[in-house]
C-alpha cells in the first residue's frame, strides 16, 4: 500500500473515526468525570491502578487534548488526505513515547491499552510512507525500482 492509494485513505478515516469515539469522553469537564470514573475503576479493577484524583488543571489539559483531537478527527473524516495520515502518524509516536515516558515515571497501568493502541495506528500510518521513500532512494541509487517495487 502507498499513501495515495484508496487503501491509505480508508486507514487514515478509520484512525479518525477510532479517535473520535475514543476521544469523545475528555471533551468537556463533565464527560471526563465519567470517563475518569470509569477508566478509575477499571484500571482497579484489573489491577492497573486508578488515574490520579481530578484536578482542574488535569481537566483542562484533558478537555483542551480531548477538544483538539475530535476537530482533527472530523478533519481526516471529512477530507482524508495521505498527508493527514502521515501527520496522524507523527502525532501518534509523539503520543506513544510520552506514555511510555508516563508508564516509567508510574503513571497507571490504565495507560497500556492505550499506549498499544497508539503504537499501532501510528505504525499502519507510518510504513506505507517509509516504505516510499525507501523505493525512492533505492531508486536514486540504482536508478531502478527497489525489489518488490512495480515499474
Amino acid at each position: 500500500m502507498t499513501p495515495s492509494q484508496p487503501a491509505y485513505l480508508r486507514l487514515v478515516r478509520a484512525s479518525a473515526w477510532y479517535d473520535l469515539v475514543v476521544t469523545a469522553g475528555f471533551v468537556t469537564p463533565w464527560t471526563y468525570a465519567l470517563l475518569h470514573t470509569a477508566l478509575s475503576w477499571t484500571g482497579e479493577t484489573l489491577g492497573l491502578g486508578a488515574l490520579p484524583a481530578r484536578e482542574p488543571m488535569q481537566v483542562l489539559y484533558a478537555d483542551l487534548m480531548g477538544s483538539v483531537v475530535i476537530v482533527w478527527s472530523l478533519l481526516r473524516l471529512r477530507a482524508p488526505l495521505p498527508a493527514h495520515g502521515l501527520y496522524d502518524g507523527v502525532a501518534r509516536a509523539l503520543f506513544s513515547l510520552w506514555m511510555a515516558y508516563a508508564l516509567a515515571a508510574g503513571a497507571s497501568g490504565v495507560l497500556w491499552p492505550f499506549l498499544v493502541v497508539e503504537a499501532a495506528w501510528g505504525v499502519v500510518q507510518l510504513a506505507p510512507w517509509w516504505r516510499t521513500r525507501a523505493g525512492a532512494a533505492g531508486r536514486r541509487r540504482t536508478g531502478r525500482p527497489a525489489a518488490g517495487e512495480g515499474v
